[in-house]
């Protein structure tokens, strides 16, 4: 089912967890969502989709099995994303300016708009054109644009001889900005803090 505009405004929330090198063309574009299922609550300002849900907003695409967005009494809003075992909440994004995509998935991905962060928990991955870092938790804050990467849970370092590592992939770029592609990059990404741990993740699944 195709929820109304009210759904659709709310549950938007989730578009503001991507970064502000993805597509500036997609901030203008209409959102649609699709779910088997639609709940609201207006007491508790919260709303569900669940069932194969799929929210587009221009070339960025959120896939989940469940997707919460709840309100504060201020106005701000919080989206929690959640998959099954086999099929991870994802997301993918076109990159400004450039002809490659942001993408991610972990087990969990949550996004506080008032603090303008987004989390990944549980074999979480993010990948922005060739470079990219896995852990067991992710951490990015929108109004400093940096990542915290961790072995651990919920931001904490893994339990020494666990085999949990951090694992990134960092392209070297040269004096003008080019990638190793040859192709100018013309947005940097991200400073990128990283704590030691993670397992090597899984293959994706053709969609």
């Amino acid at each position: 089912m195709k929820p109304s505009l009210r759904f659709v405004a709310l549950a938007s929330a989730m578009l503001a967890a991507f970064p502000a090198w993805a597509e500036k063309a997609d901030r203008d574009k209409p959102v649609n969502i699709e779910a088997d299922r639609v709940s609201v609550d207006d007491v508790r300002k919260t709303q569900v989709f669940e069932g194969n849900v799929q929210l587009v907003k221009g070339s960025l695409v959120i896939r989940a099995e469940r997707i919460v967005v709840s309100q504060d009494d201020d106005g701000y809003q919080r989206g929690v994303a959640t998959g099954t075992a086999s099929t991870p909440p994802r997301f993918k994004q076109k990159r400004e300016g450039q002809d490659d995509y942001i993408e991610g998935e972990a087990e969990r991905i949550e996004h506080d708009a008032r603090a303008e962060k987004t989390e990944f928990f549980n074999r979480a991955w993010v990948k922005s054109g060739l470079d990219e870092v896995r852990g067991q938790f992710i951490s990015y804050d929108a109004l400093t644009e940096k990542y915290i990467v961790t072995s651990g849970p919920n931001g904490t370092r893994a339990q020494p001889g666990s085999g949990e590592r951090v694992r990134a992939v960092i392209q070297p770029r040269s004096k003008d900005g080019a990638a190793p592609s040859g192709r100018p990059s013309t947005v940097s990404a991200p400073a990128l803090k990283v704590a030691p741990g993670i397992a090597t993740p899984r293959q994706e699944t053709a969609q």
